[in-house]
């Protein structure tokens, strides 16, 4: 039986959030405000059967599907909040569980680094996928265990504050998160992405 790693349920995507997936994503784009599910389990290819369970249950659309080498990630989304729980909740039948059952998310970093300086600015710049990091700025930072949680915090935190997304990264042994902007803005963002995984019991 699949280990359930995570089960994510996002009411809005927020438009970097959104924006920043599908620049890699290579299944259906979802758009601003769409309703989403990203599940997580273990072994990996356990989430080749979720998928066909999900993609016939309702009337979503598959985003992402990735096996690597541990874990599998699915993402599926519609305008429709209720088409997207129908699946949700059809997956986790299949695996006999509940959404409480996905492991807690566990904090491994979290820190806001004020006023960067434009060398650190530029060696972040090089590695990212999202919005540039400016000299000036302030930059918070999350790493966090199951990786794909990743993603609510940042959607979440889109949703409080006037933030960049810099990078973020759900795939793996641990999510990434990168967020920048004005120091006050970037602390509010910290506060939700962080209220977000507490609510889900991290510690």
């Amino acid at each position: 039986m699949a280990e359930l790693r995570s089960f994510i349920f996002i009411d809005q995507l927020q438009p970097q959030t959104l924006s920043y997936m599908a620049s890699w994503m290579r299944g259906t784009l979802p758009r601003s405000n769409m309703a989403a599910q990203i599940i997580e389990v273990a072994p990996g290819l356990d989430i080749e059967s979720l998928t066909d369970i999900a993609l016939k249950h309702a009337n979503v659309g598959g985003g992402m599907l990735v096996v690597e080498r541990q874990f599998g990630y699915l993402e599926f989304h519609s305008r429709s909040t209720s088409e997207v729980k129908a699946s949700a909740d059809a997956v986790l039948d299949a695996l006999g569980a509940r959404p409480e059952d996905a492991l807690k998310p566990k904090i491994m970093a979290s820190e806001i680094i004020t006023k960067i300086d434009s060398q650190h600015a530029f060696l972040i710049n090089r590695n990212k996928l999202g919005s540039m990091l400016i000299e000036g700025e302030s930059l918070f930072v999350l790493e966090i265990q199951p990786a794909s949680y990743a993603i609510l915090a940042c959607n979440e935190a889109e949703k409080a504050a006037n933030i960049k997304v810099i990078d973020y990264r759900m795939i793996g042994a641990n999510g990434r998160l990168y967020l920048a902007g004005d120091e006050a803005e970037v602390r509010n963002a910290r506060e939700a992405a962080l209220e977000a995984l507490r609510d889900l019991g991290a510690n």
